[in-house]
């Protein structure tokens, strides 16, 4: 095990990908030349040449069918965009050619593509550079949906992604990219399957759960609360398309209680699907309702005040829990 970078766990799987498999390429606004906005693609261009490492125009719908097409030929692109935000001009590109060239070809034809990109809001970027995005992706059927919060999880996630027959959205926090964690040695090609979320923390007495950054936000929370001693039991979803409900059902049943925190908006977003579960797999345990802290129902504000509190704090996961534990 060693300690890299978020940024680095994604840029160490996107390459030993490409170099175990000449299938796949790299293709996406300033990946090659800048190595990518976020530095995800360092070296990459110098290694594996222009035609494994693609720049392309500010044209998402462009690279994005271009990607799509490549991959229904047997190709296993790699698609990043610059930002989610700037995804959605790639829309109907996404949901109605990847997602369902399968099922309209009744089986003929896959679509084994990543799109990946920073997801969420970053430092006073304002209200069109701040989707988080996963609610709009979740609901397409066709779609896998990842987000890892962690450099392990990054890595290990995005190579299983690369392998994988199906289209991927994958959502990289964007205040994640500097993060540091322990990784596994390259010769050990951790492989993480998709749809199995992880315990972070364990407790007896609320189901915090989150991913992405929120995932931190919710540790974060979870060590406060525990000093006025309440042990919450944190899970990090990981992926929200499988969404695996089984092991927060398993934990409620446990705390019986449940909070969900999450950056995107309260309206029909993954927090309201999650309720619906627990409601029905795990009624019959809960001691309280079921608490949710997501980002306010408001476009993003550019003001880094507003911006902070439009975000889930530690102060409203805490206030969360505590209500479900009647102590407020």
């Amino acid at each position: 095990m060693r300690e890299i970078r978020y940024r680095e766990a994604l840029n160490e799987a996107i390459a030993e990908e490409m170099e175990r498999d000449e299938r796949v390429f790299l293709i996406g606004e300033e990946v090659g030349h800048y190595q990518g906005a976020y530095k995800v693609s360092a070296g990459l261009l110098e290694r594996f040449g222009d035609r494994r490492v693609i720049d392309t125009p500010i044209a998402e719908a462009g690279f994005a069918g271009v990607g799509i097409g490549a991959a229904m030929t047997g190709l296993r692109p790699v698609v990043e965009f610059m930002t989610w935000n700037f995804s959605l001009v790639a829309f109907d590109q996404i949901v109605n050619n990847a997602a369902k060239a399968r099922l309209m070809s009744g089986g003929a034809i896959s679509v084994p593509i990543v799109f990946r990109a920073p997801n969420g809001a970053a430092k006073q970027v304002a209200a069109q550079h701040s989707h988080a995005v996963e609610a709009l992706y979740a609901h397409i059927p066709g779609l896998y949906v990842v987000a890892p919060s962690t450099p392990r999880d990054a890595k290990g996630l995005l190579k299983t992604a690369i392998r994988s027959d199906d289209p991927i959205i994958f959502l990289e926090g964007e205040l994640l990219y500097n993060l540091k964690g322990e990784v596994p040695d390259a010769d050990a090609d951790e492989l993480i399957p998709l749809g199995e979320a992880r315990v972070g923390r364990e407790g007896a007495d609320c189901t915090l759960v989150a991913w992405g950054p929120s995932y931190h936000r919710a540790l974060s929370a979870s060590a406060k609360l525990s000093e006025q001693g309440i042990e919450c039991e944190v899970i990090d979803l990981r992926s929200l398309r499988p969404l695996d409900s089984a092991t927060v059902i398993e934990s409620v049943r446990k705390t019986n209680r449940c909070v969900i925190v999450h950056d995107t908006w309260p309206y029909g977003g993954p927090g309201a699907e999650l309720v619906d579960r627990i409601q029905r797999d795990a009624f019959d345990y809960l001691d309280a309702p079921i608490g949710r802290v997501t980002g306010h129902d408001v476009p993003m504000p550019y003001a880094s005040e507003l911006e902070a509190q439009v975000l889930p704090t530690d102060e409203r996961i805490v206030k969360a829990v505590r209500r479900a534990a009647y102590q407020e």
